[in-house]
């Protein structure tokens, strides 16, 4: 009898452990603030929804393929649509309850929000599992942004979704000009770290004019001090790096806080 007791504690503590991480995301983090909830009536693109209250929610944290939205000369980005139909089989016509880990409101004046629904399910999570987005922070905005990448990594290690184009590959530092005003991941080596009039260089080569570079500014750069973490920390370093290539003295995406840089290996 002693060792059938046993036997079903165990089962019980087991099953336990497997609903608790299948409802992980059914609770919203204390490290959100509870925004209430209401009912998506409509959803605008793949990170974008309307509720019934008139507030129109932006999902914090990620970045879906984007449509025109009457935008004149802007091109459909590949996978749009089902990135949309993915984000609308998640909550049209459910509630969600929104939860507020920053800034609450864009320039747009809409509100930047993780959603949850009824069922538990952590709207931003899914869509980044599924492959349907990737993570996009902000410095004023970062919660949850490490369990994003955590999803992020597993969708594009088996190329689901948006990780099966070619459009959203992770680039390599030469690679990366040919994507200039494009929001893209770039994985290399670091060769050089320069600190110029207080701003960070992170140099992906020997030609700081032409070879891809990271530029941290000052302002930004204690945000890196405040996480422990020393310019010379990366110099040597492969790693990954997202954020808006620009044109500066050869490809640059300046970089505003640490969770736009992952440590890959030395």
């Amino acid at each position: 009898m002693t060792s059938i007791r046993i036997l079903l504690v165990f089962v019980l503590a087991l099953s336990g452990a497997i609903a608790g991480s299948n409802t992980a995301d059914a609770q919203m983090p204390d490290t959100l603030q509870n925004g209430g909830t209401a009912r998506v009536v409509s959803v605008v693109d793949g990170d974008t929804v309307i509720l019934d209250d008139g507030r129109q929610v932006r999902l914090v944290g990620i970045q879906a393929p984007k449509l025109p939205l009457g935008r004149p000369g802007f091109a459909k980005w590949p996978l749009a649509d089902e990135a949309k139909l993915a984000l609308e089989n998640l909550v049209l016509d459910h509630r969600v309850s929104l939860g507020y880990g920053g800034q609450k409101t864009d320039r747009h004046n809409r509100a930047l929000a993780h959603l949850f629904t009824e069922d538990g399910t952590w709207v931003q999570g899914a869509l980044l599992a599924d492959g349907f987005a990737r993570v996009y922070s902000f410095p004023d905005n970062r919660a949850l942004v490490r369990d994003m990448l955590v999803r992020e990594r597993m969708s594009r290690e088996t190329d689901q979704g948006i990780w099966s184009h070619p459009y959203y590959g992770v680039l390599d530092p030469d690679a990366s000009a040919r994507h200039l005003e494009q929001y893209a991941l770039v994985e290399g080596r670091v060769m050089d770290v320069a600190v110029v009039r207080g701003r960070t260089f992170l140099n992906y080569g020997p030609d700081w004019q032409s070879d891809f570079t990271i530029s941290i500014a000052a302002r930004d750069w204690r945000r890196f001090e405040g996480a422990g973490i020393s310019p010379d920390d990366y110099l040597g370093r492969r790693i990954r790096v997202r954020g808006w290539l620009k044109s500066r003295n050869g490809p640059m995406i300046d970089v505003t806080h640490p969770e736009q840089i992952e440590v890959l290996s030395k």
